[in-house]
């Protein structure tokens, strides 16, 4: 909390921060909790929207950070920024500091800040997103959702990486359909052990493997199930789909399937924080607690709790033990 009225205020740390790898690319912001607020954070952006359109050109964050006035609503204090691994690793250190660090890169750079961290991370070091196609499905839609799902961005972690093929897709000759067609598309398909060898398609080197390139891993299940066991044993928990016209199996595939995101007949190009209105995407993060999947401004607020007493005497527990005073348990405007 702030000072008290007339006590000399205590330095401020940084609210927040970059790391960059040395060629101006974003990878990590570090949020810090003190005085920050929703507004706060907007007001940042705001501030500095001047700058935003020659962002990339004039060296990304540096530019930013260069351009922020020092003194007025928000200092140049407020950002801090920081371009080698060593500065980053001492940072890494600074729990009593710093509340939350997000990592924002490759997998590499992730994993260094998961593995050397003591302050707790928010992210996810591999986007191995899969799509389940089903044999219900409808073939064109197929088409158009996996080359969506793999060449919109494919170095980005909600690319899709394997495709799951329903057997009956195999020997109905729609499978060879659909890879001829993503093929077509300029997909580089490779197989998995079943599809390699009853397709003779290049076999894949790993089935955990997140490419970040054109290149689709295709594999053959025999039932929902199997799918299901899949995603769980080579997935990452990012974003999965169930490409199927049986709304049972979708159902089915959505509460099994334990992803941060699962869909249905859409893209995996979809788990983005702007795309589901968050208004912009500060990291995603596949662990279970607290924020997960795409997270925005409101996903790194947490709960503070104050208590006013209105009583003459003041609240005591062994008053309501007693029966003296009872719970209410109202919701309250907040």
């Amino acid at each position: 909390p702030p000072p008290p009225p007339g006590a000399p205020a205590a330095p401020r740390t940084p609210d927040f921060g970059a790391a960059t790898d040395g060629d101006g690319d974003r990878n990590m912001i570090l949020g810090k909790g003190t005085f920050v607020t929703p507004s706060d954070s907007i007001a940042i952006v705001a501030a500095h929207a001047h700058v935003l359109p020659q962002f990339a050109a004039a060296g990304g964050l540096r530019a930013v950070a260069r351009s922020m006035p020092t003194g007025g609503a928000v200092d140049r204090a407020i950002v801090s920024l920081l371009e080698t691994r060593t500065e980053v690793s001492g940072l890494l250190k600074l729990h009593h500091e710093i509340d939350l660090v997000i990592p924002r890169g490759g997998a590499a750079l992730v994993q260094h800040v998961m593995q050397n961290s003591s302050i707790p991370v928010l992210g996810h070091a591999d986007g191995i997103c899969h799509a389940y196609v089903d044999r219900t499905v409808d073939l064109s839609k197929a088409k158009r959702v996996l080359t969506d799902a793999k060449l919109d961005y494919p170095t980005a972690c909600n690319a899709v990486e394997t495709a799951l093929l329903h057997s009956d897709l195999v020997v109905d000759g729609r499978a060879k359909e659909l890879i001829t067609a993503l093929t077509s598309a300029g997909v580089r398909i490779v197989g998995g052990p079943r599809t390699a060898e009853s397709l003779g398609l290049e076999p894949a080197v790993d089935m955990r493997m997140e490419y970040g390139d054109n290149t689709l891993c295709v594999e053959i299940v025999d039932d929902l199930d199997q799918a299901v066991a899949h995603i769980a044993r080579y997935g990452s928990a990012h974003t999965e789909v169930v490409l199927t016209e049986d709304e049972a199996i979708a159902s089915s595939f959505l509460a099994q399937v334990d992803s941060a995101c699962v869909f249905h007949n859409a893209s995996t190009r979809f788990a983005d924080g702007f795309r589901f209105g968050l208004g912009c995407e500060v990291g995603i993060s596949t662990s279970r607690i607290h924020a997960r999947g795409p997270v925005g401004l409101e996903g790194l607020l947490t709960t503070r709790w104050r208590l006013v007493s209105t009583a003459i005497d003041g609240h005591t527990v062994s008053d309501f033990s007693s029966g003296r005073r009872e719970y209410i348990h109202e919701t309250l405007p907040v």
